[in-house]
């Protein structure tokens, strides 16, 4: 249980969990609609992460050491990366009850386009091709959902190009959020302080802002 709350957190390691509401009252169990992704859809997801981790891709759905290996499954229009073993174990829990299951990568809109989300930046940071690193003045522009600018950008990768997704770090080396370079590292090199090097997608302080929705089913 987490205190103070009315979630289980059922695991099989640290970085996998599968969140539990307890709060909806007993029924019988029905049968979870978490399914793997259609072809279209996975060739959808792969294409978003690719913009930012590049060739890495593959190695986020390459076999663990352990024999087991990471899938793509997909619940509420919400995409998540986990681990097979947990997701077979997730299809006995009721579709009321299951709020969250290994990384949330992001979510299809109606549309069909899939989007996303800052939930995804432990993958993404640890895969990333291309990354972006901000002085300790840009930190909280940044989280507060402003674009990365000259005047904050301490270094970045040196081969870059212009609308190419970025992974933005720290000077420490703490990720923070990813975005879109608008400008390629050469052409950044020549832009006035205020000149914006990164459209921001997504940040860490959407925890705090986005708090009441990020987790929200549906």
């Amino acid at each position: 249980f987490v205190p103070g709350s009315s979630l289980q957190i059922f695991t099989i390691d640290r970085t996998s969990p599968i969140l539990v509401s307890s709060t909806q009252k007993k029924k019988p169990t029905i049968k979870s609609t978490m399914r793997p992704l259609t072809e279209e859809e996975t060739q959808a997801v792969f294409k978003k992460l690719a913009e930012y981790t590049g060739a890495s891709l593959k190695n986020i759905i390459a076999p663990q050491e352990d024999g087991d290996r990471n899938v793509f499954r997909l619940s509420q229009n919400r995409v998540y990366l986990v681990r097979l073993s947990m997701a077979n174990l997730a299809t006995s829990i009721s579709r009321d009850n299951l709020l969250s299951l290994g990384t949330c990568l992001g979510k299809f809109t109606k549309s069909g386009k899939f989007r996303i989300h800052i939930t995804a930046l432990p993958i993404l940071a640890e895969h990333a091709r291309h990354k972006l690193w901000i002085r300790p003045n840009g930190v909280m522009p940044f989280l507060y959902g402003g674009n990365v600018v000259k005047a904050h950008v301490g270094r970045y990768s040196e081969d870059c190009p212009e609308h190419q997704g970025l992974v933005v770090y720290t000077m420490d080396d703490v990720p923070l959020g990813f975005g879109v370079s608008a400008r390629s590292t050469a052409e950044s090199r020549r832009l006035d302080p205020t000149g914006v090097v990164c459209f921001r997608q997504a940040d860490c302080g959407e925890y705090l802002r986005d708090e009441d929705t990020l987790f929200q089913s549906g």
